[in-house]
């Protein structure tokens, strides 16, 4: 089963300004979402249902799935420091 994977508006624009070498492995995970949306590494959130996170170095891919709707929704980029406090508040 294929899930359709969705990014925030803001989402787009923190993949965008990511560090080049882990654009790249951040872009093939958000492309992996669609067929493996819980891949080996991806670690379920608290206080959030249905929320994960993978990890790059010092960044994060926060992220939501869906299985009735067949949807992956992005929630964003972040360095580690930031991202539970700026990009949990996300819908």
């Amino acid at each position: 089963m294929t899930y359709r994977v969705v990014l925030h508006r803001d989402a787009i624009a923190e993949v965008r300004e990511l560090p080049e070498k882990t654009k790249a492995r951040v872009k093939q995970a958000i492309d992996d979402l669609a067929t493996s949306p819980r891949p080996a590494g991806a670690t379920k959130l608290k206080g959030r249902p249905n929320a994960y996170r993978l990890r790059f170095g010092d960044y994060r891919l926060l992220y939501e799935v869906h299985a009735t709707e067949i949807v992956v929704y992005v929630i964003g980029v972040a360095h580690r420091r930031e991202v539970y406090k700026r990009l949990l508040r996300r819908r």
